[in-house]
């Protein structure tokens, strides 16, 4: 079997190569290494993979259909893991038109030729933010979804659609799967911890939506959305939609708190309003995700906070003052 992988050296993307490659699967990851954030970073998170003798990387953008066929041409796979999107719900509001071209034509492209070149599992990663403002808790799978907050959120819900249409038309075997606030090791810069972490390093304040209070985020580790990944990409599903989170949401202020602990620095606080892109909670209904796939995340905040700073005072700080 052959793994490809969209957006595989991003976050998610790389943890799931090296976790594939670990088993000794063939794995192709496609990346176009755009300066969402810097290119090198990505490129860091490779490092492992680019050792290994059963990795491929193909530098391309999903947006260029004749080069995402030669992929396909070429290697074959039997399996695809699409993760490539242009990530930031408030990013997305400056720049819609290429959210919409990344996250909706790109996946368009990758339905297409998974349909073409008959694969046997297609996995579109998708986001809580299709849920939007609710006070249904927690969200589940079900739940309306057609009223995002965002463009970024729009875009996913559009891809969601795509990859049903594709599966009705023509019977590509797709799990959809949601993801809740991912964090850990090899996290995006304009990601929480990080950003946190960057600014409490500084001595600058960090802005917090409402103060951190009543503001409830189910923090979801990195390894336990790649363990739901892999569980979708081996599971027999014809079309399923499935949430990936931890299930047990932590009020933001409590969040900070407990980075504070773990690092030893101090967060000055800039209480802000609550923009209208963001609902006050996300939470994630599992139990399809359990009966579906086996999935139970075993990783708490606490433990994964502790290896995220353990990363970033390597990665970022290389070392220095702890």
């Amino acid at each position: 079997m052959t793994y490809l992988i969209t957006g595989g050296a991003g976050f998610v993307g790389s943890h799931l190569a090296d976790a594939l490659l670990a088993r000794g699967e063939r794995v192709v990851c496609v990346d176009n290494f755009n300066g969402y954030y810097t290119p090198e970073r990505k490129r860091r998170n490779l490092a492992a993979a680019l050792e290994q003798p059963g990795f491929t990387l193909v530098e391309a953008d999903i947006r260029d259909s004749a080069a995402l066929e030669q992929v396909f041409s070429d290697y074959k796979p039997t399996h695809v893991a699409h993760l490539a999107a242009m990530a930031g719900v408030r990013a997305s509001i400056a720049q819609p038109a290429i959210y919409e071209a990344v996250n909706v034509g790109g996946t368009l492209t990758i339905l297409d030729l998974a349909r073409r070149f008959a694969v046997e599992n297609l996995v579109v990663a998708s986001t809580s933010s299709v849920y939007g403002q609710t006070t249904k808790l927690p969200f589940e799978e079900g739940d309306p979804t057609d009223r995002p907050l965002s463009p970024y959120s729009a875009t996913k819900k559009a891809a969601e659609v795509l990859a049903y249409t594709y599966h009705h038309l023509y019977g590509v075997p797709t799990t959809v799967v949601r993801f809740f606030t991912v964090y850990g090791p090899r996290g995006r810069p304009d990601m929480t911890p990080h950003l946190f972490m960057d600014r409490m390093v500084k001595g600058e304040p960090i802005t917090l939506f409402n103060g951190g209070i009543n503001l409830y985020r189910d923090y979801t580790y990195v390894g336990d959305i790649v363990a739901g990944v892999a569980a979708a990409l081996a599971a027999n599903l014809a079309f399923e939609i499935v949430n990936l989170g931890n299930a047990q949401p932590v009020q933001l202020c409590d969040f900070v708190q407990l980075l504070e602990r773990i690092s030893g620095y101090q967060a000055i606080i800039e209480a802000v309003p609550l923009p209208a892109t963001e609902p006050l909670t996300t939470f994630a209904d599992t139990r399809k995700a359990r009966r579906l796939l086996g999935y139970h995340p075993t990783t708490g905040v606490e433990e994964g906070l502790s290896r995220f700073w353990a990363w970033y005072h390597h990665e970022v700080l290389g070392g220095g003052r702890r």
